[in-house]
């Protein structure tokens, strides 16, 4: 018994001298260490008067006053090719931007037009003096310029020319010694249009593109390193009722042009194999005001829209699902989407891959086993994140193109550092500067 007391005895001492070596070493350790007196400010997190987080510095974004001819005067082209007056109006302001799938030229130039105390919440502000700016908005109207004369025959020598305006609008950025500083990297540039500025786009390629996707672009002109996949503007009215299917009588509704050119040849093939199914509107039709009251009634009444690739992967139609809280089913394999970083799009639309989507019968087969339960999941995710797609919403897709467009800064100021000290390379060398996806052949899809 006296042994066993003995052994307690020399343990209890063991666990005392452990204790005690710990507080001795903590203590000295903490002396060493410098308190946040000590540390640089910018180590240092703090957090504001309400408890959150600090903000990110605010991307400091110059706008270059245009030439009219490249902004205003577009406007006034599109006009007269119409049959509007022939002559320059005295107040820039009275004149109304053509609705089109491709507004986004216009929402961000009348952003960065308006009072910074009217800007609030966003994540870049305007500078006037170039000599502060951390980056270069260009803001051609460069998808309008595309429209001015389309299906219009213009005899040569005359009228507006969008292979003229290019032109010009390069000669005239060359011309700026911010764009030779770093051959445009820190220059934001909207071309929308699969085929805006097409005629430069070797020229340009060096600056942030805002694009809808990259179809019309070879891996050295675009990528997801540089560029920002945009939203295309919806051309239906916002769906204001209640999520629910009682009203939606229709499984799947699609109404659009069927004959388009290289991906876009699926439409065809899809006409042909859903337009003898019940339950299923897929109907042929350009872009017109009433065509657009008929898509409206039919995707607000509709389950399930479809969604296949226009002449590049994207199409307008999939933003006027999400804002009809018609859950988009979406036929493109090649398809990029704005703002995955914060959305993740399989929360509220069905992807199917092309071929499986060609089987006489699969797609209306697939749609009719998803329970109303997973309807209204869809809805009510399609309602939450709808904003992000709706350039009238003050928090909504302006706000989130400047977002990643800010992102963008400290990749531009290494890419313009790294170049000012590399030498010359020969151009069959890989290239690291671009990126790839999706290159291992695996499909995901239902």
């Amino acid at each position: 018994m006296a042994r066993k007391s003995s052994l307690l005895k020399r343990a209890a001492i063991a666990v005392v001298s452990v204790i005690a070596i710990y507080v001795l070493l903590n203590a000295s350790v903490s002396r060493s260490l410098p308190s946040s007196s000590d540390l640089p400010r910018q180590l240092i997190r703090e957090e504001d008067d309400d408890g959150r987080a600090p903000t990110l510095p605010l991307v400091k974004v110059y706008m270059y006053d245009l030439p009219r001819r490249f902004t205003y005067g577009l406007i006034e082209q599109h006009g007269i090719a119409r049959g509007g007056p022939n002559k320059p109006v005295a107040d820039v302001t009275t004149l109304k931007y053509p609705g089109h799938q491709h507004m986004h030229e216009w929402y961000l130039f009348s952003d960065l037009n308006r009072p910074e105390v009217d800007r609030s919440g966003s994540p870049i502000v305007r500078v006037l003096d170039p000599a502060d700016a951390d980056l270069f908005y260009v803001p051609v109207f460069s998808s309008l310029s595309l429209i001015v004369n389309a299906g219009r025959p213009v005899e040569p020598g005359s009228g507006y020319s969008d292979e003229k305006m290019q032109d010009g609008l390069m000669d005239w950025l060359e011309g700026q010694e911010w764009w030779r500083r770093n051959e445009g990297r820190d220059h934001v540039i909207p071309a929308g249009d699969p085929n805006a500025l097409y005629r430069i786009l070797d020229r340009v390629k060096n600056a942030v593109l805002l694009v809808a996707d990259f179809g019309r672009l070879r891996p050295d002109q675009g990528s997801f390193v540089k560029d920002v996949v945009i939203p295309y503007s919806h051309r239906v009215n916002l769906f204001n009722g209640e999520i629910g299917v009682e009203a939606r009588n229709t499984l799947l509704f699609f109404m659009g042009n069927r004959y388009r050119k290289d991906g876009g040849k699926v439409r065809d093939l899809l006409f042909q194999v859903l337009e003898k199914e019940e339950d299923v509107t897929i109907k042929h039709g350009t872009q017109s005001r009433e065509n657009r009251r008929a898509a409206t009634k039919g995707m607000h009444t509709s389950k399930f829209c479809l969604n296949p690739a226009g002449d590049t992967p994207s199409a307008c139609r999939l933003f006027d699902s999400i804002v009809s809280l018609c859950v988009p089913v979406i036929v493109s394999d090649s398809i990029e989407l704005p703002f995955e970083d914060v959305i993740d799009y399989r929360k509220f639309s069905i992807f199917v891959e092309a071929n499986a989507a060609l089987e006489p019968g699969f797609l209306v087969k697939l749609l009719r086993k998803i329970e109303t339960k997973k309807i209204l999941e869809y809805q009510r995710e399609m309602k939450s994140v709808r904003r992000y797609f709706d350039y009238d919403n003050p928090n909504g897709a302006v706000k989130e193109i400047w977002r990643q467009v800010s992102q963008k800064l400290p990749l531009i100021k290494l890419m313009s550092n790294r170049d000012k000290r590399l030498v010359l390379r020969n151009a069959t060398e890989p290239n690291c500067s671009c990126l790839c996806t999706n290159q291992t052949g695996v499909i995901t899809s239902i």
